[in-house]
């Protein structure tokens, strides 16, 4: 019976048990956006032209 029970926890596949963690999809939520703006910004500023 305890085989069954490894077999069944070893089927998850592991983007669901990733997808499952609820503080991973916070951080990604948070970290994602943040770094996507920081680019953008650092790329806004760098293509500022000097006077």
């Amino acid at each position: 019976m305890s085989e069954q029970k490894s077999s069944d926890a070893e089927s998850i596949p592991m983007m669901q048990k990733l997808l499952d963690n609820p503080f991973l999809l916070l951080f990604i939520g948070v970290a994602a956006p943040s770094i996507l703006f920081l680019g953008w910004g650092l790329v806004e500023i760098f293509t500022v032209p000097m006077r």
